[in-house]
């Protein structure tokens, strides 16, 4: 083969792969700021709108830790993404480290210890817990290290910012949807996530509460974490007990598990799915028909919002305690106008673990 050939084949080859020919990739481009958020203090209810106006750089190279649940989907990816881009933009350090899922605290808790301790400035964090993650934020407080709530909602008074939808609103802002398209009386099987995180509380609170009082009911809530095969196991030990269901609401893997189940049992046409957050997976879902729904957190704008937090406070800047993007319901009416780089990594994009990494 001659070395044009050769030239040609390796191109074609990098157009159908194109993520592995490719070290670097080029973040979405189709939102600017500033941006609408809420931000509110953190002993009020009341929220008020603002805009949002994106740090340009940082004053020095800070060195962040970072802490995640798990990258098990693509909502924690579209979280990794911007995170990392959002350090690149800012021109600072991180270091993002993953538990394994919900279940491993102990992993979580090992990462965040290894990861302060080789002289980070700061720490933000998605706790697998609400409360079992304190004792360490305590600890980080009294060093003066700063500790910003990302997403998860941890329940320490000693966190120095928190950027957290509250999943209350997701939970209302989806009902409301299936309130205002579901056919009436409707059976739903509800699947709000795992125990001990805040986020699946504050969404099957605001749920259940919006549904109160309506022809909507809630025949069955399963709990559990967001793995494939853990909600793959609820939602048929449900469809057992309960075979006529109308609708599956729960998390974005939860949906996506709906889809292959009912697939797979001919009752695509009775059952509807929706989804109380936001993937890619649910993007395409919900372009192929196959979701009715979505509410979204923005959770990259989250991962940003949190970068930029931790280097304001570090260099001073206390203007935003409590903040959190609108949530938004998308479904194919509304799909055109989404911004999907809100809440979806670029096509191709793989997990990032660190940038401008540091020693120890």
């Amino acid at each position: 083969m001659d070395i044009i050939n050769t030239k040609v084949l390796f191109l074609l080859v990098c157009f159908m792969t194109v993520s592995y020919c490719y070290a670097d990739w080029q973040p979405l481009k189709v939102y600017s700021w500033p941006i609408n958020i809420n931000s509110w203090e953190p002993k009020e209810i009341k929220r008020e709108v603002i805009k949002y106006h994106s740090l340009k750089t940082a004053k020095k190279q800070w060195k962040i830790c970072v802490s995640i649940p798990h990258l098990k989907d693509s909502y924690w990816l579209a979280v990794n993404y911007a995170l990392i881009d959002q350090a690149k933009h800012l021109g600072i350090r991180m270091r993002i480290k993953q538990a394994g899922g919900y279940t491993e605290l102990a992993s979580q808790r090992t990462q965040i210890k290894e990861c302060m301790a080789s002289g980070a400035d700061g720490l933000i964090l998605s706790s697998v817990d609400t409360d079992k993650n304190n004792d360490l934020v305590q600890l980080y407080h009294s060093q003066g290290k700063l500790v910003v709530d990302l997403i998860n909602w941890i329940s320490s008074k000693h966190i120095s910012a928190r950027v957290a939808v509250n999943y209350f609103d997701n939970g209302v802002e989806i009902a409301k949807y299936l309130l205002k398209h579901a056919k009436e009386p409707s059976k739903v099987l509800w699947l709000p996530g795992p125990k001990g995180p805040g986020w699946p509380a504050a969404g099957n609170k605001g749920f259940i509460q919006e549904l109160t009082g309506s022809d909507i009911e809630i025949v069955h809530t399963a709990w559990g974490d967001t793995g494939y095969r853990i909600q793959s196991k609820l939602i048929r030990d449900a469809l057992e007990i309960f075979p006529d269901i109308d609708y599956i609401v729960g998390t974005t893997v939860s949906a996506d598990a709906a889809i292959d189940i009912i697939r797979q049992k001919n009752q695509s046409a009775s059952i509807g799915v929706l989804s109380y957050y936001f993937s890619s997976d649910t993007f395409k879902a919900i372009q192929r028909d196959q979701i009715i729904a979505a509410a979204t957190d923005k959770q990259a704008i989250q991962a940003r919002l949190s970068v930029d937090i931790i280097v304001r406070l570090l260099e001073g800047d206390d203007s935003f305690t409590q903040i959190a993007p609108l949530v938004e319901i998308v479904d194919k009416k509304t799909l055109n106008n989404f911004i999907s780089s809100t809440s979806v990594a670029p096509r191709g994009f793989r997990p990032v673990f660190s940038v401008n990494d540091w020693s120890n």
